[in-house]
């Protein structure tokens, strides 16, 4: 009996450590659990470590970003509830989460070494997936691709992962295509001293012109209000930074309280008000670590360089429980976008647009518009820029063809149809394996900024500003000029440039089409021409050009037909006098003005004003009053302002009467292929008094012809 009971001692004894060694474990895994699902991964990191080796001397460190990534509730305690259906062990539970962790805390390099052993867990088959994820993140996208496949063809696939799957291997071939690297586009970071300094720098945007900056970073010297308990390195505020005539940037500037806090302010963006000279305002993203899930988008008004109190914008953004982030307002200050997670989106982080006011405030009743397709995925789109003289949206996602993490895109907008295109990866070196985000551009597409976590740094995923110097865009115009009735090439035909924008006259002012009726000139960006072809014995022809909304190197096409000038009368339909009078009636006004348009844009022709009659009545009153109708019509042109000298009114009566036209105004022929003319006796042999009538009408015209060309107002 007393050996019994010493062996039951001596295993109880022995039990005692395994026992506390489990309860320990327990408490780290639900610390760990907790900080988890709050997404501060770095303590979540820690405790899970702890749990793994017991040990309790690692220090917790907390970096601040602005976390768009979604969590995972798991909170069973021996056994980890993955979904409905299936149960894990605890160590693979805590070995998914320290790899789940890298992952999250960007330090794929650890990432890639704890999925490649979780991956091979039938507990966790979605780690294959997270494991060619953080393969592409350390540039390895072949060995991506192959693990993209295997999961794809899996049995154990979730519809929304195989969806990224999918997506990513596109990206992992974009990233493998050298084509997609910009060799003429120059990337740098910026200088430590001014930009990126202490633990990140990030969200750089236009502080009111191209020459300042503000930006979002974390350093020593910021707003705290407890230093016993806070660290200004790990909490992020708003600085701003201006360039001076030598291209040199100040010292960033700090803008102080009361829009700096002891919480995080980053991301931002300036409205000037210019319905408010005295005002202006600024956007921009807050957030505290103790509640990390739920991050708002706030506004502080600024007198001067004096701020008063921000204020938190209403639900229509701010959604309790989610969160927005992001703010940018646009060129005219109507639209507010920004990044939300909220309900509604299509998964993950999606862009979204709302109406401002007059005040700069959320338009009253205004409600929050997601930008949809093509623009949103499945995943996190964030940080959106809209580019105004370019009409293009750029932003940040992952949920695109990506090259690994975030990405930064553009798309066109399409004002006709309110649309946006296909977003289109930037290519590499403006993204990378890592996550890039944040981009602006000056409005010419030469400068730009962005931010990246590609450098490495001491906390393992650290934001830092770059300059983006964009390759050089070359722009042509090309075409050929066509006679309209024919098709027949035009060689020799003048074209006219003239920029719309500029009281310069256009470089290439004036150039000949060759030989094969072809021209082909270089235009700038942001630039809208006016293009006039003229060739002899021709009428003129014009188009407008614009090259605003282009961001990229492109040939544009533009063709010209021009129509022959022929010996035929032009008739001008709806031309009406009072009975047995040459006053002008309000409606022979109106197709004056037209014709008077036309005169205008063909400035070199000299033409003839002509009035008919019909042949009742004796042929000298009726050339008399046709004399009278057409000078009151030549009148009419002067006052308006065509130069007399380019205007002859002629008056024939009945003594040119009008041909048989079809519906296209074409002559209708007779057998011989001769013109049927109008005259007394044809009309007379008509079946009905109608067709008589109507003929007659026919006969009763005011035309124009061209009688000259080659008018020069400087040689009068």
């Amino acid at each position: 009996m007393k050996d019994t009971m010493k062996k039951l001692l001596f295993i109880i004894i022995l039990a005692l450590p395994m026992i506390s060694f489990g309860q320990s474990r327990q408490v780290w895994v639900h610390h760990a659990d907790e900080y988890f699902e709050a997404e501060d991964f770095y303590s979540a990191l820690l405790n899970y470590e702890k749990a793994w080796s017991d040990s309790i001397g690692l220090q917790e460190v907390t970096i601040p970003y602005e976390v768009i990534t979604s969590k995972q509730k798991l909170r069973d305690k021996q056994q980890r509830k993955i979904d409905t259906s299936r149960q894990v062990p605890i160590k693979h539970y805590i070995q998914h989460q320290i790899a789940a962790c890298h992952l999250r805390t960007f330090d794929y390099d650890e990432a890639v070494v704890h999925f490649e052993h979780t991956s091979s867990f039938k507990s966790y088959p979605e780690d294959v997936y997270n494991y060619a994820v953080s393969q592409m993140n350390v540039k390895n996208h072949k060995e991506a691709v192959l693990l993209f496949e295997q999961y794809i063809k899996s049995d154990n696939y979730s519809d929304s992962l195989l969806r990224s799957a999918q997506l990513l291997i596109k990206g992992c071939f974009y990233a493998m295509d050298e084509n997609n690297f910009k060799k003429k586009i120059e990337v740098k970071m910026l200088d430590t001293t001014i930009f990126n300094r202490g633990t990140t720098s990030f969200a750089p945007a236009f502080f009111g012109s191209e020459n300042k900056l503000m930006f979002t970073s974390a350093r020593n010297g910021g707003v705290i209000f407890d230093p016993e308990i806070q660290e200004s390195a790990f909490l992020c505020d708003l600085y701003w930074t201006e360039k001076d005539l030598s291209g040199n940037w100040s010292r960033a500037i700090n803008y102080g309280r009361p829009l700096n806090s002891a919480q995080h302010e980053a991301s931002s963006s300036y409205n000037k008000l210019k319905r408010n000279e005295e005002q202006s305002l600024i956007f921009y993203t807050k957030w505290n670590d103790e509640n990390r899930l739920e991050q708002s988008i706030y506004f502080g008004r600024m007198v001067g360089m004096k701020f008063y109190e921000s204020f938190k914008l209403p639900v229509s953004v701010n959604v309790p429980g989610f969160k927005s982030i992001n703010p940018f307002v646009s060129l005219d200050e109507t639209t507010l976008f920004f990044s939300s997670n909220r309900p509604g989106g299509l998964g993950g982080m999606d862009l979204w647009k709302i109406q401002l006011d007059e005040t700069g405030n959320v338009a009253q009743g205004a409600e929050a518009i997601n930008l949809g397709r093509p623009i949103n995925s499945e995943l996190d789109e964030v940080s959106p820029f809209y580019h105004e003289p370019s009409s293009t949206l750029f932003f940040s996602s992952n949920g695109h063809n990506s090259i690994g993490g975030l990405d930064i895109f553009k798309s066109s907008y399409y004002s006709d149809n309110k649309a946006y295109g296909t977003p289109v990866n930037m290519g590499m070196p403006i993204n990378s394996s890592m996550d890039d985000s944040y981009i602006i551009w000056d409005a010419l597409m030469e400068k730009g900024y962005f931010a990246s976590d590609r450098a490495p740094c001491e906390n393992g995923h650290c934001y830092d500003i770059y300059e983006i110097t964009n390759e050089p865009i070359v722009i042509t115009l090309e075409g050929f000029v066509f006679d309209i009735e024919t098709d027949e090439i035009l060689p020799n035909t003048n074209l006219n440039f003239k920029d719309i924008n500029s009281t310069i006259p256009f470089e290439n002012r004036v150039i000949l089409t060759d030989e094969n009726g072809f021209y082909k000139i270089t235009m700038d960006k942001a630039q809208q021409i006016y293009i006039m072809a003229t060739r002899k014995s021709y009428f003129a022809a014009a188009e407008s050009v614009t090259t605003m909304p282009i961001t990229k190197s492109t040939a544009l096409m533009q063709d010209f037909y021009l129509g022959p000038i022929g010996e035929d009368e032009i008739e001008l339909d709806g031309i009406e006098y009072g009975f047995d009078s040459s006053a002008l009636r309000l409606r022979s006004k109106e197709v004056l003005d037209e014709l008077y348009a036309f005169l205008m844009f063909n400035g070199n022709l000299v033409v003839e004003i002509n009035s008919h009659t019909d042949s009742r009545g004796s042929s000298d009153y009726n050339r008399g009053l046709a004399e009278r109708r057409a000078k009151s019509c030549v009148d009419y042109l002067i006052s308006k302002g065509i130069p007399k000298e380019r205007l002859i009114a002629k008056g024939y009566g009945e003594d040119l009467p009008n041909f048989l036209k079809n519906s296209k105004k074409k002559p209708v022929l007779d057998d011989e292929g001769k013109r049927i003319y109008l005259k007394e006796n044809y009309i007379k042999a008509q079946p009905t008094e109608e067709v008589r009538e109507e003929y007659h009408q026919r006969n009763r015209r005011t035309a124009f012809k061209v009688v000259g060309e080659g008018f020069n107002m400087e040689s009068l």
